[in-house]
């Protein structure tokens, strides 16, 4: 789309403010590899520290999050991925060509290319990984048919190195869905354990897996795009708040994503044996409000005033969000552009105002305890959140903020699991996270979340303009009314209250002297790869 295609400005221009606020993007000058006889000893072992999501497995149908571990990870690859530009360019497919109006899709497969346990990938093998994905899928989370319906029909010709793929309907850019990490591409009839013991392409394989501890992996010997850099990677779980900022400074891991204290951030920038790299993010943080019947934000008052009654803007300028954060009333980041500055806010911070929509609604407290009642009860709203990218810390800010107003809020932190099944099973007011939303290379799949026919529409919001925009929006192929429609669909959440909105999150990642380069996508499928070298690396 070309608005997308635009946006490599506003984010170098995020990235810009994001590093200033952060008091720089580096963390100064590297210090030279350890010398050997004149030459550099290059390192053999990388050791990185991340969050754990879905118990840190790797199945790409049972779970979202299972599907990116095996990106995150370096195990499996797509046909195409993601570019700084959010632009799907070739990985596994070396070309794509359109037919047939957008409904058929023959992609050209690169030669030479081998699973980890040395069998080649043909055409075949990869329509048995679309195909298997698409199937078992339906008993998991990760939906990978919003990527590729299931009613798409795909043929191998092996001796063509092509696949082609005939749907129904018109895929604007079918190389951007099968990028996502659910369709990763797997040897389906070599893989024993999906769970934990995928076979796929990328630089590194599984050696063994340690349940909520981490992976040891090691260099895939069939790795197409040359030697990987390292002979093992060890891949060890850790949770936010200090842990892997400590254990960067311990020499106990060499690279860490998303260290998310902004004093420790901080101490690691000026630190010159640690590089920091921040890449302004295509990421929305946000808490879904449950307007189910029966909910009490079902009640459009109460919705009104819980946003009126939040200061976003103080909360993402605190010292403990840090400018990690920009604020911002529309689930679409601002630096991408969709017409986010003719949007139109009704609900800027005004905890008067607040309370005078509750007054009006008759929503009061009655009996003098500080917190309001509605049909009769006091209200004690379930804040649902988990300790990932500061989401508990925008939890407690808004608790503080709505107390104030007399709204009442328990809170509920605990795993990013916990967080997703309460969020499946409706058991919830508020579920905080924190969303890619260039799902595909577009807001599309993203914008589903509120699009009422949707079973993933797990917060109930039924609105019938909405739903006339959605559908037109996910089927034309006109750019520039796409932007207006996404325009519009942004606007009604807006206008309807239907989305607290914590800011637009900037993602990095971090790593000491022994590691040479590495990089960090806006995308953030992308954590293990073969661009992280050791120092002195050729």
């Amino acid at each position: 789309m070309k608005k997308l295609s635009k946006k490599s400005a506003a984010l170098l221009v995020a990235g810009l403010v994001t590093c200033s606020l952060l008091a720089g993007c580096g963390g100064g000058d590297k210090k030279d590899a350890p010398k050997d006889g004149g030459k550099a000893a290059v390192a053999k072992t990388l050791t990185f520290g991340c969050q754990m999501y879905s118990d840190g497995l790797i199945n790409p149908a049972s779970q979202v999050n299972c599907a990116w571990n095996v990106s995150r990870f370096g195990i499996g690859q797509t046909l195409f991925k993601f570019d700084d530009n959010v632009k799907a360019v070739p990985q596994l497919a070396e070309s794509a060509t359109p037919s047939d109006g957008n409904k058929t899709w023959t992609f050209k497969l690169k030669k030479g290319i081998k699973f980890s346990n040395g069998t080649e990938m043909t055409a075949t093998k990869v329509k048995e990984s679309l195909d298997w994905i698409r199937e078992a899928g339906k008993k998991g989370s990760s939906n990978p048919t919003k990527f590729l319906d299931a009613g798409a029909v795909v043929t191998a010709d092996d001796a063509a190195g092509t696949i082609t793929i005939k749907s129904e309907k018109a895929y604007p850019d079918m190389p951007a869905s099968l990028a996502d990490p659910a369709m990763c591409i797997i040897d389906v009839k070599g893989t024993k354990n999906f769970d934990s013991g995928i076979i796929g392409t990328g630089p590194y394989m599984v050696k063994t897996f340690k349940d909520h501890v981490g992976y040891e992996m090691v260099a895939n010997p069939y790795y197409w795009n040359g030697k990987p850099p390292y002979e093992e990677v060890k891949i060890m779980f850790m949770g936010d708040a200090s842990a892997k900022a400590n254990a960067l400074r311990a020499g106990q891991i060499d690279l860490a994503e998303n260290i998310m204290n902004v004093a420790d951030l901080k101490a690691l920038q000026a630190d010159k044996k640690f590089t920091v790299q921040i890449a302004p993010g295509t990421r929305c943080g946000f808490s879904w409000m449950n307007m189910r019947e029966g909910r009490p934000l079902a009640n459009k008052a109460l919705r009104q005033a819980v946003l009126k009654a939040i200061d976003y803007k103080t909360i993402c300028k605190s010292n403990t969000i840090g400018g990690l954060y920009t604020p911002g009333p529309s689930v679409i980041p601002s630096s991408l552009g969709y017409g986010f500055d003719k949007l139109k806010n009704p609900y800027e911070y005004d905890p008067e105002g607040a309370k005078k929509i509750l007054d009006e609604a008759g929503i009061k407290d009655t009996n003098g305890d500080g917190i309001r009642e509605l049909n009769g009860k006091n209200i004690e709203l379930r804040y649902i959140s988990y300790a990932n990218r500061l989401l508990n810390d925008f939890s407690d800010a808004h608790t503080q903020y709505l107390k104030a107003v007399g709204i009442g809020v328990k809170s509920e932190y605990g795993s990013s699991d916990d967080q997703w099944t309460k969020l499946v099973a409706g058991e919830y007011d508020f579920n905080n996270n924190n969303w890619n939303v260039m799902i595909a290379g577009a807001p599309t799949v993203y914008m589903a979340n509120w699009y009422s026919k949707n079973k993933d529409n797990f917060c109930g919001f039924k609105s019938d303009a909405y739903d006339k925009a959605y559908e037109e929006m996910r089927s034309t192929m006109d750019t520039k009314r796409y932007a207006e429609l996404m325009q519009q669909c942004q606007q009604i959440l807006i206008d309807e209250a239907a989305v607290l909105v914590d800011g637009y999150y900037n993602s990095c990642i971090i790593y000491n002297d022994k590691v040479g380069s590495a990089h960090m996508y806006p995308l953030d499928y992308y954590w293990i790869t073969d661009e992280i070298k050791p120092a002195g690396a050729k």
